[in-house]
């Protein structure tokens, strides 16, 4: 006769695996999603997913290695005889399908993306109130701003189980950001009209070039029409009767020193007490072209090729557009005209000396006249000025050939998001999080006496770890230290008790002060866990001492020697990197 057998241990770990199955369901992540609350710090579960991605990411060199493993057929191969506009239909068709057979529950994981771009909606919004010095968090860390879609994006990637999903995910959104391009939509929770923050992710940057470049496509757009309109008018209109009442009020012209009225292309507004030396007509500021967006990437590269080849060409293209478009704007300018718009302090009204007499004596007095002249270096022979100015032609802005070309670097930035290698996207999804996780917690804590004082040590390690490099290598141990922050705002209680507790056990007199991290989140049962497996680099390390992984915290430790960067302040024994031992 069989007996009963009841043993704990197993039951427990079958309930664990249970609760892990159903948490890597699709029905389950949505459900945790949807029910997010505003006052809710991104969960440690979720950190420690992206933090599994980062090191299994790094066995791959992009992102579709892992979408489409290595030695299947390229579909792109196989349709090259095909028309751009099939490829581009069939490999949408084939992300969508490839989405649909990867989830089970392909409409909930359409229904989160939808949510994810819908920007009047609630999903994943979080009440964040913090100060401009809390927000300095997330320029030392590079992050990003806390509500922005970015943020979202990576507590949604974050949530899935499986790298393979993960990825998936991401190409279906890198998708959905070439549709929203092609149809010059704004990406949701990203600013519209900014140039790149340099203390953001990289990612962050790039998105913000996308949303900038659709804003100039408008733009551009809205120029094209009014200048085309002003050109049809100037048709119906001779330059006399332009100046009538029933007359159009955007046609605007010049006389020129012979008398003639032309018309003004590309003028923005007057230029203040400036008029044209020759005529005497008012000197309008050109609408320029828009400089280009730079990322920190791109900047980088800029100023390496600047060394390497004492290149300004960027700048004489610029030089050259302003000079074209203040022609157009100010028929019968002179390059007197310019200068006093575009460098006051190379022009001055009194009259000329000696030296500037002879100058100008030399070329014909053409540099200077009655009213004032030309700095010494404005006509100096062969002046890159004057040469410029010689060879360009009147063109407004909208006319001449761009600076910077907006379809291009867009595309080129889809095409890196589609090529990204998938620990370098990982960490900074995790980065984001980080930010938004710790500024929340910040708010939450910093009035708690004797929990502050804990929480802003959690967040000085966060603050010296992420600035150094690389320091994905510490991500476990940063997981840890979010798990206690987390402990804190979920167990409050228990977490004071076990300070005390420590702070009772510590020998009396010790010099070195030692501040006890103990891996609070698995101790007090936080919901909703998802504790890492150890990687192989930690497996060796994880029969330490039981001392060694209750996680204690050490400050004070000296830095290595040569660690810091060429430039780089080397921390002090106060400002030291934190060491978890």
């Amino acid at each position: 006769m069989a007996l009963a057998f009841y043993d704990e241990n197993l039951y427990i770990l079958n309930m664990k695996k249970d609760a892990e199955v159903k948490a890597s369901q699709v029905p389950y992540i949505v459900e945790r999603l949807n029910a997010t609350t505003p006052d809710s710090i991104p969960p440690a579960s979720v950190m420690k997913q992206l933090a599994t991605a980062i090191d299994a990411g790094k066995k791959y060199k992009s992102i579709k290695d892992i979408v489409v493993p290595s030695g299947s057929s390229s579909p792109m191969r196989e349709r090259a005889s095909r028309s751009l506009a099939a490829v581009k239909s069939l490999v949408l068709r084939d992300k969508d399908e490839k989405l649909a057979s990867e989830f089970e529950n392909h409409e909930k994981v359409l229904s989160i993306l939808q949510s994810l771009f819908d920007a009047e909606g609630d999903f994943l919004r979080r009440n964040v109130s913090c100060s401009e010095d809390s927000l300095s968090l997330i320029k030392d860390i590079h992050g990003v701003p806390p509500g922005s879609f970015l943020v979202k994006l990576s507590e949604v990637i974050g949530s899935f189980k499986t790298l393979r999903k993960m990825a998936i995910l991401w190409c279906k959104i890198v998708a959905e950001l070439r549709r929203l391009w092609g149809e010059e939509l704004h990406i949701p929770g990203i600013p519209l009209d900014e140039f790149p923050d340099l203390h953001s992710c990289l990612l962050y940057q790039q998105l913000q070039v996308i949303n900038c470049c659709v804003s100039r496509k408008k733009r551009h757009a809205i120029a094209s029409k009014s200048l085309e309109a002003a050109l049809r008018d100037a048709k119906r209109f001779s330059p006399e009767s332009a100046k009538g009442v029933n007359a159009p009020g955007h046609l605007l012209y010049a006389k020129t020193s012979s008398g003639e009225l032309v018309l003004r292309l590309g003028a923005g507004s007057k230029a203040p007490n400036l008029f044209m030396l020759e005529s005497g007509e008012p000197i309008y500021s050109p609408i320029p072209q828009e400089g280009p967006l730079l990322t920190e990437d791109l900047i980088k590269e800029t100023e390496e090729f600047v060394l390497r080849t004492g290149s300004v060409g960027a700048g004489c293209s610029q030089l050259l557009s302003d000079m074209q478009g203040f022609k157009a704007a100010n028929p019968g300018c002179i390059l007197e005209d310019f200068v006093r718009w575009h460098s006051p302090p190379d022009w001055t009204d009194s009259e000329p000396t000696d030296e500037a007499n002879e100058t100008s004596s030399s070329d014909g007095g053409n540099s200077s006249s009655t009213k004032g002249y030309l700095s010494s270096r404005m006509q100096k022979e062969g002046n890159l000025w004057r040469e410029l100015w010689e060879t360009s032609k009147p063109v407004p802005a909208v006319k001449q050939a761009p600076l910077f070309d907006e379809e291009l670097a867009v595309e080129g930035i889809l095409n890196h998001m589609e090529n990204i290698s998938p620990s370098e996207l990982f960490e900074q999804f995790f980065i984001s999080l980080l930010g938004l996780g710790t500024l929340m917690a910040e708010a939450k804590l910093s009035s708690n006496d004797y929990l502050s004082k804990l929480f802003y040590e959690c967040k000085d390690y966060f603050v010296v770890t992420c600035q150094g490099r690389p320091w994905s290598e510490k991500v476990d141990d940063i997981c840890q230290v979010y798990e206690t922050m987390e402990a804190m705002i979920v167990n409050p209680d228990e977490v004071v008790k076990a300070m005390k507790q420590a702070d009772e056990a510590r020998t009396p007199g010790s010099e070195t002060k030692r501040i006890s991290f103990l891996k609070l989140g698995l101790n007090f049962g936080i919901k909703d866990r998802n504790p890492r497996k150890p990687s192989p680099r930690s497996e060796s390390s994880s029969e330490e001492s039981p001392m060694k992984q209750s996680s204690l915290f050490s400050k004070n430790k000296p830095p290595k020697p040569g660690s810091a960067s060429p430039g780089e302040k080397t921390p002090s024994a106060e400002d030291s990197d934190w060491t978890l031992v």
